[in-house]
């Protein structure tokens, strides 16, 4: 492990490959990188692109424009945009192809010669993602990078992220190891990835001989994805594509230098760049923000149980000393990065804070009024939450839709508005429930050695780089930073 003030220095003159570069994590991976090392070589970044211009136009849009490079550019002041003009090149690309894309040969072969570290950082994070999409890019997407990987003369990492959730729907104590090739959640240990490869194929071509609508198209593949995911244990197609992923890049890695990251439910910033930057309304974040603006009334949870919650600047941290620990080293690493072993918080307490922070900070509606919230109730299984919106919501709303077919539609509106608020609420339920009902926690032993041996080296870099869930305050969290943060991104939204 590197010695004090070393993690930054391990930086200094390294050439980096990101995956993923417009996704929330990667953003906040590249600047840290370069706020704590401005000596940094070069961070090629791959973006969804057609051409090097449009691959700029996108990067610049969605990336550097943004506020959470605020502080990089008062640090820079005028000579900001040199600065990242000097670090930062943007590669138009695809994960989706061979090649990730790359079609400018020479770009290519600079990368492949001039790299040190591949941060795979793209993935498909949609819980309910089509299984087609979901297969291309969080399975054989990770394989591609892998086998480009294999192709960099000089590459020191490979940094994967994954997602603790690939431990699928298990109960008990989740390990830092491995998934075997074929190993499942239920314990059957029968998944081959050919065969849902050529499964999710045959599927799409039936469907497209159908001449099937594209929604039509698209609700089936969701909900195979979601059929095969549970049939092996796995509570959606992102976690079971996901677990794919890792098994493909083991089989593939040979000697390569391998760190994998596991987070668990990512939220907002903490402290670094600055307390409470967030994009999109992530996992907790949309339950939280529905809430908050008088969308959501009630939820299923077990509040008893804890919600593992993680803030992203940690995970970012956790990548960067990972990646610099095992730098050259041909083994493969695995670490979980969340709270539940360490700190855990529940929903309890996340529904009660928010109950605390809106009411004292109300959302303000369409009509200029603030929303007034009242607790969330909480129903404590899935099946229980069913039965009461179906009496108190879905019922109504049939009587409702009848009396407005026989009076020409004069509620047609209100029909709208409330049957929208109930599938809402409804498929917020469905797609969360793996979660809010998780009876496990993710062992982070090696997570914990990382950190002993990194404060041993002093506490300059120990706070530059904290991971430790131990130092959150879940209360102070939410109240003062992860709320105010939700409602800060809701509000540049409108």
């Amino acid at each position: 492990m590197p010695t004090l003030s070393s993690i930054a220095q391990s930086l200094e003159n390294k050439s980096i490959f990101i995956t993923g570069s417009t996704g929330f994590l990667a953003k906040i991976f590249v600047e840290k990188i370069l706020r704590v090392q401005p000596q940094v070589k070069r961070l090629y970044l791959l973006v969804r692109a057609s051409d090097a211009k449009s691959a700029k136009h996108r990067l610049d849009a969605q990336v550097i424009s943004k506020e959470l490079f605020r502080v990089l550019r008062t640090k820079h002041g005028e000579e900001f945009d040199s600065f990242i003009s000097e670090k930062i090149c943007p590669i138009a690309g695809d994960m989706a192809v061979e090649d990730l894309g790359i079609q400018e040969t020479h770009l290519k072969q600079e990368i492949m010669e001039d790299v040190d570290i591949i941060a795979n950082v793209a993935a498909t994070t949609t819980f309910d993602e089509r299984y087609d999409v979901a297969l291309n890019i969080n399975a054989l997407g990770a394989d591609r990078v892998v086998a480009f990987a294999h192709r960099c003369q000089k590459l020191q990492m490979f940094l994967h992220i994954s997602t603790a959730y690939v431990c699928g729907s298990k109960s008990g104590l989740m390990m830092e190891k491995p998934i075997r090739m074929g190993e499942t959640p239920n314990g059957q240990n029968n998944l081959d990835i050919e065969a849902e490869l050529r499964l999710a194929e045959k599927e799409l071509k039936e469907l497209r001989a159908r001449g099937v609508e594209k929604t039509e198209e698209m609700a089936a593949m969701k909900e195979l994805g979601f059929k095969r995911a549970r049939s092996f244990g796995w509570p959606n197609s992102y976690a079971f594509t996901k677990a794919m992923g890792e098994m493909l890049i083991g089989e593939s890695r040979k000697d390569l230098p391998l760190v994998i990251i596991r987070p668990t439910i990512i939220e907002s910033t903490l402290v670094d760049p600055f307390p409470g930057w967030i994009e999109g309304f992530r996992t907790a974040g949309s339950v939280i923000m529905s809430y908050g603006m008088g969308k959501l009334k009630c939820f299923p949870s077990n509040v008893n149980l804890p919600i593992d919650v993680i803030p992203a600047d940690m995970v970012v941290n956790a990548m960067v000393v990972s990646m610099v620990a095992h730098s050259r080293q041909p083994q493969s690493f695995i670490y979980h990065v969340g709270s539940s072993k360490q700190n855990p918080t529940t929903t309890s307490l996340l529904a009660d804070c928010a109950y605390r922070y809106f009411s004292n900070n109300p959302v303000k509606g369409k009509d200029g009024r603030d929303i007034s919230v009242d607790k969330l109730f909480v129903y404590s299984s899935l099946d229980d939450f069913r039965k009461y919106m179906n009496f108190y919501y879905n019922v109504p709303l049939q009587v409702l839709r009848l009396a407005n077919f026989a009076l020409f539609n004069v509620w047609g509106r209100l029909h709208r508005d409330l049957t929208r608020k109930y599938n809402f609420a409804m498929y917020l339920a469905e797609l969360y429930d793996p979660y809010v009902f998780f009876d496990g926690r993710f062992d982070d032993g090696n997570a914990e050695g990382l950190r002993m041996v990194m404060k041993a080296t002093g506490m300059k870099e120990a706070e530059q780089f904290n991971f430790d869930p131990k130092c959150i305050n879940w209360e102070e969290y939410c109240m003062k930073v992860y709320y105010p943060g939700l409602v800060r991104y809701a509000m540049v939204q409108k």
